[in-house]
């Protein structure tokens, strides 16, 4: 076999395992590889973005979307520290990405050269795979073990390249490693489907915990529910596996989830967790008999003192539950919570039609369900965002993209560049609360230069409302979460983009079908005022805090900062 540059070889590796493109920027630590990537731009983009943060989140965003691997690209130093918020989001949210970070030269490896640091160490607690490449030969086959370890542990895997290596030549005709990655399969046991069998027919109050896990067993899910008379309660993550109005569905559960959510879940007397991790224990019962479907053994248990685990594929654990189950016919509890939710629905429908002024965010998302399509990708962002999006934009088919675990802001914007890549037929929203977007904002100039045709929804109330509202509610007075205003429509067309600016509600309707009509990116930029996300249960101890604040507050400025009291006596006890 002839030799070759090894970035001709890696890229060839990189195409074979399905790779469309690269997040990244050019720099002086891996000028070799741009170099081959510009040699075969017609078989593999690279996307050039304005921030290494941004190649990260939107590496980790087509992976979470895709299954794909998600690929990044950074020079050393500077470059891979700019990774690292992106490659924590993969790791917390599972999502196989691979980072290639280059180094110094070889021979300046170990010098304290410029712009080396230990990057083996700074990338030791999130990759799963983390390996410094010493020779141009070991390169491919470290490759194909670093995506098949990507994948194998839905993970990060990290390469660190001296940028010399990438320019030497070799001839690659020996392999010690396959371009292939062989995905286990995995089902519980007749035995253990005969003890779920026992503990469900015993239950009178099943109730049902879905997360992303169960994505591709929307079916298989209802259908279970339907036999065994269970309501379905969704984490933020499963936003998605079943509409969002299904009759079954209570909606999300947690500090942003509804209130029959919540008193159903106290209420259960078996709770079945199907593909998810839900980690806020408080929201979760007690003393309750509780299964778990899940298709790694190692999360069986590990954030809930479960009775029984079935390790297995959700769509086909539930397929054959259903077969061994006996049909429930005491559907009082279920009808019970269907009747709750709703009279919460309608709650919900008079805050999001309200046509008063200042605008709100359910009103925003009122107008954004009239727009929004079938099959459409919606990244939303983390902070009183995530409340709104969740609560009030109920789908149907929609996607949902977030960073989960580690909530990090600023994940709109490369969720929404990454996901348009990925799916260029669909329609791609993004929402973000100003605070979020203001992080990565430099980077809807990467979405004017690709022609991706994203719509980016700013809620903007010129604060960082989350954290005012936590200050709030712990009874501090709030401290530097003003974030001052900023016209991000105007920045919109200052990068070449379009920009909305909207302020009134007579303006809400008619700019936002505006907006989706263009084939550009745009930003729409709606001012509303600031709103406390208040949960679909508050607590009494929530309350005094919150009141605790009002006192500060009126005692120190003379003003009275009354939440919705109307709203907020209603999710009380």
């Amino acid at each position: 076999m002839a030799e070759q540059r090894t970035g001709q070889i890696l890229i060839d590796l990189l195409i074979n395992w399905g790779v469309p493109h690269v997040y990244g920027l050019p720099g002086d630590s891996i000028n070799e590889l741009i170099e081959d990537l510009r040699k075969r731009k017609e078989d593999i983009d690279f996307i050039q973005v304005r921030h290494e943060e941004t190649a990260s989140l939107a590496a980790a965003a087509h992976a979470k979307l895709t299954g794909e691997l998600g690929v990044c690209l950074s020079i050393a130093g500077p470059g891979g520290i700019h990774l690292l918020n992106g490659l924590y989001d993969a790791k917390s949210d599972k999502a196989p990405v691979l980072a290639i970070v280059g180094q110094v030269n070889s021979e300046e490896v170990g010098t304290g050269a410029f712009q080396e640091i230990n990057l083996e160490k700074m990338f030791d607690d999130v990759a799963v795979f983390n390996k410094r490449v010493q020779t141009e030969k070991q390169l491919p086959d470290l490759m194909n073990q670093a995506i098949r370890e990507a994948f194998t542990h839905k993970g990060v895997s990290v390469l660190v390249v001296p940028d010399d290596l990438f320019g030497k030549k070799h001839s690659y005709d020996v392999k010690l490693t396959s371009s292939s990655y062989y995905r286990p399969e995995i089902s519980p046991q007749d035995k253990h489907l005969e003890e779920a069998k026992s503990l469900i027919e015993k239950a009178e109050k099943p109730l049902i915990l879905a997360g992303q896990g169960a994505a591709n067993a929307r079916t298989e899910l209802i259908s279970f529910a339907e036999k065994i008379k269970s309501p379905i309660i969704l984490s933020l993550l499963g936003k998605g596996v079943l509409p969002d109005h299904h009759p079954y569905c209570l909606g999300q559960h947690g500090q942003l989830g509804t209130k029959p959510a919540y008193h159903a879940m106290k209420e259960c007397d078996l709770l079945l967790l199907v593909g998810t991790q839900f980690p806020y224990r408080e929201f979760l019962p007690d003393h309750v008999t509780a299964i778990q479907i899940d298709n790694k053994p190692d999360h069986l248990g590990k954030y809930y003192p479960i009775t029984l685990g079935l390790a297995g594929d959700a769509k086909e654990t539930l397929e054959s539950l259903a077969y061994y189950v006996e049909e429930n016919n005491n559907a009082a509890f279920l009808e019970k919570y269907q009747s709750k939710m709703k009279k919460w629905s309608v709650a919900l429908q008079e805050d999001k039609r309200s046509s008063e002024d200042p605008l709100h965010a359910p009103q925003v998302m009122y107008h954004l369900e009239e727009v929004m399509k079938p099959q459409a990708v919606v990244s939303a962002d983390v902070g009183n965002v995530t409340v709104w999006v969740s609560r009030f934009l109920p789908f149907v088919d929609q996607r949902f993209l977030i960073s989960g675990w580690l909530a990090t802001m600023g994940s709109g914007l490369p969720g929404a560049i990454a996901a348009q890549l990925a799916h260029p037929d669909r329609q791609v929203i993004g929402i973000s609360g100003d605070g979020g977007f203001s992080m990565v904002m430099q980077d809807f100039a990467t979405a004017v230069q690709y022609e991706l045709p994203i719509k980016m929804v700013v809620l903007n109330n010129s604060k960082i409302a989350m954290i005012k509202y936590e200050q709030e509610q712990m009874g501090h007075l709030n401290y530097k979460t003003d974030m001052g205003d900023v016209d991000f429509a105007k920045f919109a067309e200052a990068c070449g983009g379009e920009g909305y600016r909207i302020e009134t509600h007579e303006e809400l309707s008619t700019k936002m079908k505006q907006a989706f009509l263009s084939n550009k990116p745009a930003i729409i930029d709606v001012v509303i005022e600031d709103q406390a996300p208040l949960p679909g249960h508050i607590d009494y101890q929530s309350a005094a805090n919150f009141s605790k604040y009002i006192i500060k507050n009126f005692f120190e400025s003379g003003d009275l900062d009354l939440p919705d009291m109307k709203t907020a006596v209603k999710r009380l006890q």
